[in-house]
Parts: structure tokens; C-alpha cells; sequence
């Protein structure tokens, strides 16, 4: 069954659990900040959550992240 993030949304998520901020994803992922933000805000609509960490917990709770 595929899951609920695209590939761009997952690598996303997984840098921000593991620190990073959205510059930094930007910087890394070679996008703008304003493309990292409307990745998280596509998540968070998807989950129907209205923050970044209930988007990760929920992600979590789902399989789709995991926590190292």
C-alpha cells in the first residue's frame, strides 16, 4: 500500500525530525524555503493537523516516519 507522503514530502519530514531547519532543508534538498513550507503545509492539510510536530506525531503513529 503506498503511503501517505511523496518522496519529497517524506525527505522533508525526515530532516526535520532529525534537526534541521527549513533553510537548512531548503539548502540541502537545493529549493526554496517557500517550496520546503509548502511541502509541510500540504502534510499538515492531508493529516488535518494544524502544526508541524502534531504532523510528525501523527506521522509516527502511522508508520510513515520513524524516529532513530
Amino acid at each position: 500500500m503506498p503511503g501517505i507522503l511523496t518522496k519529497r514530502e517524506k525527505e522533508i519530514f525526515e530532516l526535520l525530525i532529525n534537526h534541521y531547519t527549513t533553510r537548512d532543508i531548503a539548502k540541502k534538498l537545493e529549493i526554496s524555503e517557500k517550496t520546503v513550507r509548502n511541502h509541510i503545509s500540504n502534510v499538515i492539510q492531508k493529516l488535518g493537523v494544524t502544526s508541524r510536530i502534531q504532523a510528525v506525531l501523527e506521522l509516527i503513529k502511522l508508520n510513515e516516519l520513524k524516529i532513530e
